[in-house]
This record gives C-alpha cells, structure tokens and sequence, in this order.
C-alpha cells in the first residue's frame, strides 16, 4: 500500500480506530493500529511476531486487529463494493469483451483456501480436500481482477458450488434478485443471450452461471488437449 493510500485511509477510519488514553496508560494511536492491521493482513505474519516487531503485548495486538478490520468493513464497504446495479453489470460485460473478447459475462467466479488452525470442537468441517484446515473465500471479480462480491468463512469441508448455494448471492441469483439486466444481442448478431457468470466445473449450470464441459465430452471435441 503506498503512503498517499494509508494515509487517505487513515483519514477516513481516523475517528473509529481514537481511543481514549487511561490512567495507567497511553492508548495505541490510529496511525499504528491501521499500519499493524494492514501488516497483518498483507504479510501473513503472526500476531506473536507483530507483537514484537510493534512492541505490544499479544493480547493488545489482537485487540486491536479484530475492531480494526470491522472498522474497514463498515465503512468500505458500501463505498468500495457497492450492490450492483444494471448499470454496473454492463459496464463489467463491456469491460470483459474489450479486454478478454467474451461478451456479456458479469463476472468470474472461484474458491480459494486459507489455511487456519483447527478450531476447538469443530471435527471436520474445516478439513479439506488437500488434508489441512482452512476457511474458503469465495469471490467474484470483474476485468480488472476487481472483487464485486465475496462471500468469506465457509467450511474448508464444503465445495465452492456448496458454498454459493448457500450463499446470500447464489440464493439472490436463484431468485433473480440481482439487478441483472435483459439479455442482450452479442457483437455481430442479432441473437440475445443472457448476461452469464463463468466458473469452473464445481458450480452449478443455470441461466445467468456457465462452467464447463464435463471433461470427456471437452477432450473428446479436442483431441490436442
């Protein structure tokens, strides 16, 4: 993160992260409470080491982490990954065919691991295939590798298909209650075809979500591959 862009942040969630100073003691500025947030979240280090590296008690670090990370939540949130509208959707589908040549997709859709400790008393549902411990963030992006929506903490257990039927999105898209617009005809035909998310084969195939063939028919239409 470049220093213009903390600094801009630091100004907006300035107000949340002011604590009050004690009796016994002066309280963590929001200068160093943004930059060990933003530590941990970028570095993947530990908290015992930040709590050397800022000279902090670990408890401190992680009492201030947590109430760091909400802050940006709630006041981001809206701002940087609004709900999108009709409006939004074309100018994603527009961005995907000027710069990947695929016409009126919305969206890339994918899972990805994070590798966590095994909670107390959680059995299995954090055990994934690759045999380790992990929550799952799964993500939509546009053109530019820009999240438009995430869903974060599903059960390492789950698959990515599993986890966005259950989601509050995957629910909205069953619904229709996305603002997707109409189809609309593609370059060099008069034919509509829907605005589509494209995902791998873990999801589910509906109007407005591609995947793949399944594998023997791809291979088959393909002897090369």
């Amino acid at each position: 993160m470049s220093v213009r862009k903390f600094e801009n942040l630091l100004k907006i969630l300035g107000p949340e992260l002011t604590k009050q100073n004690s009796k016994w003691r002066q309280s963590v500025s929001p200068e160093e409470r943004l930059a060990l947030t933003m530590k941990y979240l970028g570095s993947g280090d530990s908290q015992i080491s930040l709590s050397f590296s800022y000279r902090l008690a670990p408890s401190t670090v992680n009492s201030i982490i947590f109430p760091t990370c909400k802050a940006i939540w709630e006041t981001m949130a809206k701002k940087e990954m609004p709900e999108p509208t009709g409006e939004m959707w074309r100018k994603i589908a527009d961005d995907f065919y000027s710069m990947r040549q695929f016409p009126n997709c919305i969206g890339e859709i994918d899972g990805k691991h994070f590798e966590i400790q095994a909670p107390k008393n959680s059995r299995s549902l954090y055990f994934n295939y690759k045999k380790t411990f992990s929550v799952v963030l799964l993500a939509l992006v546009d053109a530019n590798y820009k999240f438009v929506v995430v869903d974060i903490g599903g059960y390492g257990k789950s698959s990515d298909g599993g986890i966005f039927s259950n989601s509050v999105f995957g629910k909205r898209l069953e619904e229709s209650r996305l603002n997707i617009p109409e189809p609309r005809p593609v370059p060099n035909s008069t034919e509509t075809y829907p605005f589509v998310i494209d995902g791998d084969e873990a999801f589910p195939l509906k109007r407005n979500l591609l995947r793949p063939y399944p594998y023997g028919l791809s291979t088959g239409r393909s002897p090369s591959t």
